[in-house]
């Protein structure tokens, strides 16, 4: 991913663009794992030349920590691992750190999410009982990618089964498929396909395909 990385980094538009590593998404998969996570986005963003710190985010307690909020909000790009979505969405939900970083958003600054960092950025989200599929029902997200829900890693999902997950989401959501070393990039309202392979489309039961390069309008 370091190609479409870059390019985030350039449109963050900073000479030495500020990093923010969120790793929160993957505590509850244990210490280790979250400390994992975070020397990864750090070592990752750092060989692309940034400036990098994660912010050691567990929960929401964490979340409404004036320092934490503080070093969100003076990033370039905040960056959200993968991991349990359900706890991202409760971890940040309602606190500072998360007002902070959709506040760094509107002054220009990038939003970024891997796995269940991309599926909480959406509208709405798949809810899930821990590695269990099913039963499943999608809920509200942080809304900062309004009308639009997130399936990661689809190209690893049977796609009929993918299929009665798009066709359980909310009349009026676009469900996206995003297969893995891909990623869908937004800005004014329009987003563009990067990467090695595809994005499905579901809208209701009309399905399309997208590459890189190609764009799509919700």
């Amino acid at each position: 991913m370091a190609e479409i990385d870059r390019l985030l980094l350039d449109a963050t538009g900073s000479r030495r663009p500020r990093v923010v590593i969120l790793p929160t998404a993957s505590y509850p998969d244990g210490e280790d794992v979250f400390r994992r996570w975070a020397a990864m986005g750090e070592a990752h963003f750092r060989a692309l030349g940034a400036e990098v710190e994660a912010v050691m985010v567990r929960d929401s307690t964490d979340a409404h920590d004036p320092a934490h909020a503080q070093a969100v909000g003076e990033a370039d790009l905040v960056y959200l691992s993968g991991g349990r979505p359900g706890h991202l969405l409760r971890a940040l939900t309602g606190t500072p750190v998360w007002a902070a970083a959709r506040a760094a958003n509107r002054r220009g600054a990038v939003l970024a999410g891997c796995s269940a960092g991309a599926m909480v950025l959406a509208g709405r989200q798949l809810r899930i009982r821990g590695r269990l599929i099913l039963p499943f029902r999608w809920e509200d997200a942080l809304q900062e990618a309004p009308g639009l829900a997130v399936i990661p890693h689809y190209d690893r999902i049977p796609e009929p089964f993918a299929a009665v997950l798009a066709f359980g989401a909310p009349r009026g959501v676009t469900v996206l498929g995003l297969d893995e070393d891909t990623a869908l990039v937004g800005r004014d309202g329009s987003w563009q396909v990067h990467g090695a392979a595809r994005v499905t489309v579901w809208r209701g039961r009309h399905r399309e395909r997208l590459r890189a390069g190609d764009a799509l309008r919700p």
